[in-house]
């Protein structure tokens, strides 16, 4: 019997929003659920119980990070990832494909594996797909990803193609080295946003027959339209009885809007990145805490917000300590942007339960504006 599995509860008769219950080993995550970023071993400036407070579920840690420090044998030699981190739900980690991206001035790519050099001292990491596989065992998550290939948004067909082999036989290989039953391995559709493509990369992997299936790639320079229209034509062709994971997504509206489209899954750097940068989700919309109009406001940060960055704190004091640097001021707004992720996730599961999935969409889109203006957020949310 497998240690995973996922029940589909219901589907959004206006749209194919989805709500169901992913079973793990370390608990139930209920979906369409949203995984706080712990990157290298910890969602910066927020401690687990906290995490759990706002209703998180399941967290996100790097494969490559940890890799690179502690290291992997360290983490097995403390207990695994759920130990080491105090965190006792489930943990996904992602498989070091992102960084072949985002850290692509310090690699090496081949069909063989990916060698990077070490943002820290320069030390070389090969990883391969065993090698990935075999990092991830040791750290001991719930849901490992298979190792695959990241392109640019505006890569050319040609390359976005080779990626797309990459991906595939890559996934192959992860999946001949994975040897842990309580761990779900989930491959990765690739393919830019080329419909084509992303067709190819889905019916390649599908007959591998993962537990699961993320679809990455996206929020890597393409617009918000080009990232729907991908799932648009991405989403259907992924099987309907396993969880669907967008990574690496991203504004609460593009949570709302893939959500519509069938996703289940979803983790982004955004909501502790903005608070550690004074930015802050509200219900009320985007607040820039370091503008000056909040120097002497008594009000709360979001008067329907029950964290504690909203009770007892004025945006004033909130303000003071984003100006003198205190450190302080960044917890108390990761803290709430977290909250507010987690209220979206519960209240896209209400409104799909209640039928009202469109009106909800409105009211996020509203809230997705700088507090007091018709703009946009723009580069407010970046």
């Amino acid at each position: 019997m497998s240690a995973f599995e996922f029940f589909l509860d219901q589907t959004d008769t206006a749209t194919r929003a989805r709500r169901g219950r992913w079973v793990t080993p370390h608990g139930t995550v209920e979906t369409p659920a949203f995984m706080p970023v712990g990157t290298r071993g910890t969602v910066k400036g927020v401690w687990p119980h906290q995490l759990a407070d706002l209703g998180a579920t399941m967290i996100l840690a790097n494969t490559y990070h940890l890799a690179i420090r502690p290291g992997p044998e360290v983490v097995r030699d403390l207990g695994g990832l759920h130990e080491f981190m105090q965190w006792s739900g489930p943990i996904l980690t992602d498989s070091g494909g992102f960084q072949v991206f985002s850290l692509a001035s310090a690699r090496k790519l081949s069909d063989d594996e990916v060698v990077f050099k070490s943002h820290l001292d320069g030390t070389l990491l090969h990883l391969s797909p065993e090698k990935a596989v075999q990092i991830q065992e040791d750290l001991g998550a719930d849901c490992i990803m298979c190792l695959d290939e990241c392109p640019p948004a505006d890569a050319p067909l040609d390359v976005i193609a080779a990626a797309v082999a990459r991906t595939t036989a890559w996934a192959r290989r992860c999946r001949d080295a994975h040897r842990r039953a309580d761990q779900a391995l989930f491959g990765i559709v690739q393919g830019g946003i080329d419909e084509g493509m992303r067709i190819r990369s889905a019916s390649e992997l599908l007959p591998i027959e993962f537990p699961g299936y993320a679809v990455g790639g996206l929020s890597v320079g393409e617009s918000p339209e080009q990232m729907y229209r991908t799932l648009d034509f991405t989403v259907p062709v992924l099987p309907e009885r396993k969880p669907r994971y967008l990574m690496g997504v991203g504004r609460p509206i593009d949570l709302v809007e893939a959500v519509m489209r069938g996703i289940d899954l979803f983790d982004c750097v955004m909501p502790t990145r903005n608070g550690r940068n004074a930015t802050a989700f509200t219900s009320r919309g985007i607040v820039k805490l370091r503008n000056q109009k909040h120097q002497r406001d008594t009000g709360p940060l979001d008067p329907d917000c029950a964290c504690p960055a909203c009770h007892g704190f004025s945006r004033g004091y909130l303000r003071h300590l984003f100006q003198a640097d205190e450190m302080l001021g960044p917890m108390l707004i990761s803290v709430h942007n977290l909250a507010y992720y987690q209220d979206v996730m519960k209240g896209l599961r209400r409104a799909i339960r209640e039928g009202t999935v469109p009106a909800f969409r409105e009211r996020i889109l509203a809230q997705s504006r700088l507090e007091g203006t018709g703009k946009g957020d723009g580069d407010a949310a970046i």
